[in-house]
């Protein structure tokens, strides 16, 4: 009950604050703290929410700065800019024709923005529609109703998502109360979602995305060696696994030359499935995908692509292990790497699925540091797998 109070309260206050000019705006939000005034801001319309900063005190303005770019950060605002053409229903096509050509950036005007009495978006003019319409037409006869707009709050990820099969050139940001609070760019949106995906694969392995080829050394420092560090203490579990079956390798000496090849193989099969399952959730296409249905391909594709590299290398196995004598042997030892090898790959191709769903599902970034995890799980299913059917199989 009470954060629906707070929101009301903060509805009516950014309503207060529209209806002033920048100064007399400045000096209401000057009574209200640093979190409330940021709030406020982001729902407004960019340059307005600039006039008024300029007017704040000057403690007030740099803390108001401060959590309006907390409260900003990763969403549409983030990268909005101000709307060029925003006019009223009732104007004519003469009269926005001569906004356009008194406008300092006319080129960068894509759309007319409608808006009814009260302010709200109802409609765009697409500029060609402008000049083929008569003189003493209004907006509203000759404006698309009702455009696709982003909210100002949505998220970036979701509004790429949204914006995935529109390919529009602009799309206008409302407020909650279907004001228009800016324009992003179509390019902005597909640019964030390069940037994206360009970041996954250093992610995967515990490098932050905010890192670039001209990061400081101690800044990248920072970003990625708490990771290597946990990726020490999960490769310290591989190790006790491995340990358990000390015997086992010390009668079967031949089984420490495959263990990296074991590892190196279901490794690689489960990035592959991780690669898909990160692609799947930036493009939003797991949202209308079975997980299950996934789980269940990639198993059969680490099945599949197990069996025969297993075969492979279970010929190898064979062929190194017969030279010393003992074709019986030598034979199991080649059938517990062909099924350690199908089974190493299938729980891989799990894992690479579940990694990033779990870690999504618990609030985390599903690219962040998943290739760790997935390699942890890995080697110890994997090699463990293997050590264990050598210990019941040929021992």
């Amino acid at each position: 009950m009470s954060e629906t109070i707070d929101k009301a309260e903060l509805a009516r206050l950014t309503r207060a604050v529209r209806a002033r000019v920048p100064l007399d705006a400045a000096q209401l939000l000057a009574r209200e703290s640093p979190e409330r005034v940021g709030e406020v801001l982001a729902d407004l319309p960019q340059d307005l929410a600039d006039r008024i900063q300029s007017h704040l005190p000057p403690e007030l303005r740099r803390q108001a700065a401060e959590e309006l770019a907390e409260a900003v950060a990763g969403t549409v605002h983030e990268m909005m800019e101000p709307a060029l053409a925003v006019l009223p229903a009732a104007t004519t096509v003469a009269m926005a024709i001569e906004y356009l050509r008194t406008h300092p950036t006319p080129q960068q005007i894509t759309y007319v923005y409608v808006t009814g009495s009260d302010d709200r978006l109802i409609g765009l003019v697409v500029i060609r529609d402008l000049l083929l319409g008569e003189p003493e037409d209004t907006l509203a006869e000759v404006m698309l109703p009702d455009p696709f707009a982003l909210p100002v709050d949505m998220e970036a990820g979701e509004a790429i998502k949204a914006a995935l099969h529109r390919h529009y050139p602009v799309y206008p940001v409302i407020d909650g109360e279907q004001h228009i609070v800016g324009v992003i760019r179509g390019w902005r949106l597909f640019e964030r979602q390069a940037v994206e995906i360009s970041a996954q694969s250093g992610q995967m392995v515990g490098v932050d995305k905010e890192e670039r080829l001209g990061t400081t050394f101690w800044a990248a420092f920072r970003m990625r060696h708490p990771w290597l560090q946990v990726n020490l203490l999960t490769a310290f579990l591989a190790g006790f696994v491995v340990s358990i079956f000390e015997g086992t390798i010390t009668q079967i000496v031949a089984l420490a030359a495959f263990l990296p090849i074991l590892a190196g193989q279901s490794g690689n099969t489960g990035c592959q499935a991780l690669a898909i399952t990160l692609r799947g959730i930036t493009l939003g296409d797991m949202d209308k995908f079975r997980v299950g249905n996934l789980v269940r391909k990639e198993m059969l594709l680490g099945a599949t692509n197990g069996l025969l590299t297993g075969l492979v290398a279970g010929v190898a196995m064979w062929w190194s292990a017969s030279r010393g004598g003992g074709d019986v042997e030598a034979l199991r030892l080649g059938v517990v790497i062909v099924l350690a090898m199908v089974g190493a790959c299938m729980i891989s191709g799990m894992f690479g699925v579940l990694v990033p769903l779990t870690l999504r599902r618990f609030g985390a970034d599903p690219a962040t540091a998943s290739s760790i995890f997935l390699t942890t799980g890995t080697d110890i299913a994997g090699m463990g797998l293997m050590l264990l059917l050598a210990t019941m199989i040929v021992l």
